[in-house]
């Protein structure tokens, strides 16, 4: 069968791969949506508390399964078709939640959403990162932020204009929108290329030479950039494959560093608090003394207000730095919280029957107090939107090795996936019993996100993903120390063209047998 041809523009590469966000942008939105409007309310049985937590986490919870299963699935099969692989987790769980009959249903069918999400937000990253030039690596991988945010606001709006729908039609209308992006990515994905390192990493290394190829040079496998890489390439590659395997590669050699930078990084996302408020703004809103129909618009401002200032860090990711908007975003997102949390807590009033009916939202603000609460919370959207939002995902695809890159990915959005859970089930009881002092423990979180960042992350900006190897090696300066740009990839590049004018023959070269180093169904041709 004749191979399907190939995107090589990275860009167009990362527009379809990053449809897998997408899908968690769609279910965030399905929910958040729809929690408060009368159909769910009444057919749920005005779940709140701990019921609602449920609901709201169970996406999580699948999430934390689908990040442990993403890892060994990517490294044997391919970055590429465990993408594919998701998305039948994904046909599965929306057809579940759109036949519920109740709690139990929703909550199973959101589980198998799950995940779908755990792997393809392991995983997307991990592929963008591999493929992408260093220098547009950031921008390359932010374009999975924009995916879920554009998720959260298409499905947002279409959900709020499913919820004019009578009776339960309503929100198996907005669920089983689902379907459509999850299509459209399967029948893209058979059109991109495997990863070049992975193929490099299964012993094909004559495609993933020309896979290097036709994405850094328009298919030259003689150009002086191709050869400097893949010569990067070549070089960790053996290393590791000399180095200690099993579960001690993620400690050993300085790994630990490296381990901890991807997990708490992706921790610090979720920690932040500003998911709880993407989840449950509405909740939010109702305290500030918004309601019905202007809440959801409300609501809905803010994600817009996401994709725009997102959107303006796609033409800055690359100048700015990773380590300053990790600092300067925790502090931000910080100072939001406590003010947030001390307006609340010096001006609202109880409302024991709960605002406008909703047993998750027992006290409110209003007046001058209220459009301070209004303009805080989209403050601190903006700030996460330039900062945690996007550089999490980047920094914990760039700080792995080759031999760790896809399991490693997996662990850290198993830390992401966990505290999104136990944050998406702490929240409404939050709401109900601790009250403001929820926005102080998130503020005071933000705050310690930042000094990890500061101590801890070195700056992996404008540096190849094998030169990111030598910020984390015994020896390797202080993080506050560190800088962004400085890769020494120009010098390669210069130096293969000096040999190149010295009439010296340079090639990308295979050097080592492929059945050294894979099985034979490792390396079978693709039909696609």
């Amino acid at each position: 069968m004749a191979k399907l041809p190939k995107i090589t523009n990275t860009y167009f590469v990362a527009l379809i791969a990053t449809v897998g966000g997408m899908l968690f942008g769609f279910d965030i939105s399905s929910i958040a949506a729809i929690v408060i409007t009368p159909q769910y309310i009444e057919y749920f049985n005005n779940p709140s508390g701990l019921i609602q937590g449920a609901i709201g986490s169970a996406l999580a919870a699948g999430s934390v399964v689908g990040s442990l299963m993403a890892g060994p699935i990517s490294d044997k099969y391919g970055r590429r078709d465990s993408i594919m692989f998701a998305c039948l987790w994904w046909l599965v769980g929306t057809a579940v939640q759109v036949s519920t009959n109740g709690i139990g249903s929703l909550i199973a069918g959101r589980v198998l959403n799950g995940v779908c999400v755990g792997i393809t937000s392991s995983q997307v990253p991990v592929y963008l990162a591999e493929i992408a030039k260093r220098e547009s690596r950031g921008r390359i991988i932010i374009i999975q932020q924009l995916a879920i945010e554009w998720g959260i606001f298409i499905m947002y709006f279409a959900s709020y204009g499913c919820g004019f729908i009578k009776g339960t039609a309503s929100f198996r209308t907005a669920w089983g929108l689902q379907f459509i992006p999850a299509v459209l990515l399967m029948i893209g994905l058979p059109f991109l290329p495997r990863s070049p390192r992975w193929l490099a990493k299964v012993g094909r290394e004559e495609e993933a030479i020309q896979t290097l190829a036709d994405i850094q040079a328009g298919g030259n496998k003689e150009d002086a950039l191709v050869i400097a890489e893949w010569e990067e390439i070549y070089t960790v590659l053996v290393a590791e494959r000399e180095s200690v395997q099993g579960w001690r590669k993620f400690i050993s050699n300085g790994m630990w560093k490296r381990t901890v930078a991807g997990m708490s990084v992706q921790a610090w996302q979720q920690l932040s608090g500003a998911n709880v408020i993407v989840y449950y703004l509405t909740y939010v809103f109702l305290i500030a003394g918004l309601q019905g129909n202007i809440n959801l618009i409300a609501s809905g401002i803010q994600y817009a207000l996401f994709i725009v200032f997102t959107s303006i860090m796609f033409f800055f990711i690359d100048r700015t730095g990773r380590r300053t908007l990790l600092i300067w975003g925790g502090l931000g997102m910080g100072i939001c919280h406590f003010v947030i949390g001390g307006v609340i807590g010096g001006f609202s009033e109880q409302v024991p029957g709960g605002v406008d009916g909703n047993a998750n939202v027992t006290f409110k603000v209003s007046g001058s107090p209220s459009y301070t609460v209004i303009a805080f919370s989209y403050l601190l959207i903006i700030t996460y939107a330039l900062t945690l939002a996007p550089v999490a995902w980047i920094y914990a695809a760039e700080v792995w090795s080759l031999g760790t890159r896809a399991t490693g990915m997996s662990f850290a959005a198993v830390a992401n996936w966990l505290f999104n859970f136990a944050l998406g089930l702490f929240t409404p009881p939050a709401f109900q019993n601790i009250q403001y002092k929820i926005f102080i423990i998130f503020g005071v979180l933000c705050v310690a996100s930042a000094i990890q960042a500061y101590f801890t992350y070195p700056e992996t900006c404008g540096k190849t993903i094998e030169e990111i190897e030598h910020l984390f090696a015994k020896g390797a300066p202080a993080a506050w120390k560190t800088k962004k740009g400085g890769s020494r990839l120009e010098a390669e590049v210069q130096a293969v063209l000096d040999r190149k004018r010295a009439g010296e023959t340079v090639h990308a070269e295979i050097r080592v047998e492929p059945e050294k180093l894979s099985s034979t169904e490792d390396r079978k041709d693709e039909v696609v």
